[in-house]
């Protein structure tokens, strides 16, 4: 299927042929029939992507500070790495989509296959939309109309911000697609409307659609127009609708304004505001969030949870509804606003429009021959040709990769490149990121189709990229494939899932007896660690380790807290402290302690903010201070080993000291490294000629279930 993306590197918009998304729990599939080009948010996009770095940098000052903390504790090639890998990541554009339902997901309720549906999916001739972001269209409003909707509630949001009553004065500052449908609906609230633009059009529209309107710039005093039309007395409220990076429009709706007057941001200014402005009125200045309430909430979005009627009326959902309400009865008009149509193979010339002032509403078409019933789109699309077993070395890894996110794409897909092995699929929810993953990085394949992945007979190595909850059943499933397998940390989140690839691992190494399981521990394979390593080895009394892990803070509502779905920051990353303590002691743990951090009503997390203590069978011990309420600028990992009058400290995985290790002073390294390149070439050595697993299995559990230890002392 065709998909719109955008290259926020290089500003480039491509019509890419993607794989069919897979439905999710609590979302729809949906097959659409028309999308519009939100101008002013996707001109930003685009504009921002052909920008330089630098003014990108200048466009994002907070951004430049954490890329100079990072340059000062990485150094300048991790930072700029980390950079580049970010913004070159796809981009998928358009938030205004009509189509059809195909497929409805587990736990979906109040759509079937076959219902017309507006949603904010993107440019896509199929796209995965959740429920509560979903919402049936009247028969009597067409497609081209519908996806209009979504703008619409856009600026009914910022309207019920304003709280018009009848026969109040608003100004709209702005009048392109927000502003046009935000002065028709202040019109159906009884308000009378004073709108301005620089383009006489626009201006011309509004005029039809019943509002006093200007054309500003042109020799016109706003304020005086706005004094006049208020007869004297300042409007009741000013809704701004533009794009700028001006503070000017906001320091125009202070001074319109009366007396405890409403400002209400619906588009994009500066927002350096002046205390003078709205002190002396006691002006109210509010920010609107999208379609309303809900949005950008994961238990709304994603999880299907809506509020409760009776205390939040209008959500994100129920704004659609009202719109599309208002287009089904006539009291909206939006055919006026369309002022082009294309083909969605013909996008790029669309967004050319962009730049320009004759553009408004710019709607996509899509190929309507496939209706209910016919087969979707395919779930995978050939990238490159298929490498012949006569160009493929004898005993050489053939992968199939799952997951495609931005850690995937900055770190281990390169490595994997580098491997040597044949990358043949990579396997994604989202079509759009492994279709990129794989041009950019030589896969055969791209594909949303799990199960033909792993009945593949012809891949052999399954590597699992993917959010944590899904880690334990992807690699039970692959090794019931007989596939070798490599999973990025954790192996498990839950002590039954844990049993289950024990269970399952050792029944299949009956079967195949050099079948390999891996986890990502990539830390004990960076260099200056195997030169620490070395050292240690030497000496045979006990060690005492301390690791301090600057962890960052990570908000409380992020998936990884969450103990069903990342397992806890403890489980989901101290595995790697815990394993590399393991891998420098070199026996077994028989002990662990730990505390934490009060929880506080502030700060509800506790579990970031933990020492914990590991008791090894020679007597060693090592202390892993793992914490969040640190600052950026500090180096976030530092190790320090005293053992047998000796000292070793290692920061970053960048520089080593020594101090008291005769003829050895420290290493530095141009770059950090903390052995991801390593640790993947060293499992498929392990594949490809049968040696041992690069980390023993029962290392692998015994690491996970101390983690486990660890995380339910600190609940």
């Amino acid at each position: 299927m065709k998909q719109i993306l955008q290259n926020l590197m290089t500003g480039r918009t491509e019509v890419m042929e993607v794989p069919c998304p897979q439905v999710k729990p609590g979302h729809l599939l949906v097959r659409t029939r028309a999308s519009v080009i939100s101008a002013g948010t996707e001109r930003m996009l685009v504009e921002f992507g052909k920008a330089n770095l630098f003014e990108k940098a200048r466009q994002q000052p907070d951004k430049v500070r954490e890329v100079w903390d990072k340059i000062l504790t990485d150094g300048v090639f991790s930072a700029l790495d980390a950079v580049y890998a970010k913004l070159d990541q796809p981009l998928p554009l358009g938030y205004c989509n009509a189509g059809v339902v195909i497929e409805v997901g587990p736990g979906a309720v109040g759509f079937s296959v076959g219902d017309r549906v507006l949603s904010n999916g993107p440019h896509a001739e199929v796209v995965q939309v959740p429920q509560n972001l979903c919402v049936k269209i009247p028969e009597s409003v067409g497609d081209e109309e519908a996806p209009f909707a979504v703008l619409g509630a856009v600026a009914l949001q910022g309207i019920r911000l304003a709280q018009p009553s009848l026969g109040e004065n608003f100004v709209v500052i702005g009048l392109g697609l927000l502003g046009l449908l935000t002065a028709q609906l202040l019109r159906t609230q009884g308000c009378r409307v004073l709108g301005t633009d620089l383009d006489p059009r626009r201006v011309a529209l509004a005029e039809r659609f019943g509002a006093s309107a200007f054309v500003s710039g042109q020799g016109n005093d706003l304020l005086l127009s706005a004094k006049e039309f208020s007869r004297g007395h300042g409007v009741d409220g000013v809704i701004i609708a533009t794009t700028t990076k001006s503070v000017e429009p906001v320091h125009q709706a202070a001074q319109m304004c009366r007396k405890r007057g409403r400002i209400v941001l619906v588009g994009v200014t500066g927002l350096e505001l002046s205390r003078s402005d709205f002190y002396e009125k006691e002006l109210t200045f509010q920010v609107s969030c999208s379609y309303g309430p809900g949005r950008y909430d994961p238990d709304y979005e994603s999880k299907g949870q809506d509020y409760p009627y009776g205390f939040v009326r209008w959500t994100a959902q129920r704004n659609f509804e009202a719109v599309l309400d208002m287009l089904a009865n006539g009291r909206l008009e939006v055919r006026s606003l369309i002022s082009d149509r294309f083909a969605v193979e013909n996008a790029k010339a669309a967004y050319d429009l962009l730049g320009t002032h004759d553009a408004l509403g710019i709607v996509l078409s899509y190929p309507h021959e496939a209706e209910v019933g016919e087969r979707r789109p395919s779930e995978s699309i050939r990238l490159a040709p298929a490498q012949t077993t006569q160009v493929a070395r004898v005993g050489r890894a053939v992968v199939g990769v799952v997951g495609a996110g931005n850690f995937a794409c900055r770190i281990l897909l390169p490595a994997l490149q580098r491997s040597g092995a044949r990358l043949k699929n990579i396997v994604s929810r989202d079509g759009a990121a492994a279709t990129y993953a794989g041009r950019k990085f030589g896969f055969e394949l791209s594909s949303t189709d799990l199960t033909g992945l792993f009945n593949d007979p012809g891949i052999t190595t399954v590597v699992i990229l993917t959010r944590h909850d899904s880690h334990a059943a992807l690699v039970c499933r692959a090794l019931q494939a007989g596939k070798h397998v490599f999973v990025e940390k954790p192996l498990a989140i839950t002590r039954e899932e844990l049993s289950e690839i024990e269970l399952v691992y050792r029944q299949q190494t009956i079967r195949f007896p050099d079948l390999k399981l891996m986890v990502g521990f990539n830390r004990r394979f960076a260099p200056l660690v195997l030169t620490i390593k070395s050292l240690l080895d030497r000496i045979r009394e006990p060690k005492t380790f301390i690791m301090t892990v600057n962890a960052g803070h990570v908000p409380a509502d992020h998936w990884t807290h969450d103990p069903k779905v990342g397992g806890g920051r403890i489980v989901g990353e101290g595995c790697h402290f815990v394993d590399l303590l393991r891998y420098l002691a070199g026996h077994h743990i028989v002990g662990v302690q730990a505390t934490s951090l009060r929880q506080s009503l502030t700060d509800p997390i506790k579990e970031d903010k933990t020492s914990f203590t590991l008791e090894f069978a020679d007597g060693s011990f090592g202390t892993v201070h793992y914490l969040s309420n640190g600052h950026r600028s500090f180096p976030k990992e530092r190790l320090e080993i005293f053992c047998s009058g000796q000292i070793l400290q290692l920061d970053n995985f960048r520089r080593l000291h020594a101090y008291g290790w005769p003829g050895f002073t420290g290493r530095r390294l141009w770059r950090q490294d903390k052995g991801h390149a390593a640790e993947v070439s060293a499992f498929f050595h392990a594949v490809e000629t049968g040696a041992p697993s690069p980390i023993p299995f029962h290392e692998m559990l015994e690491v996970t279930r101390t983690t486990f230890d660890i995380a339910e002392k600190v609940l």
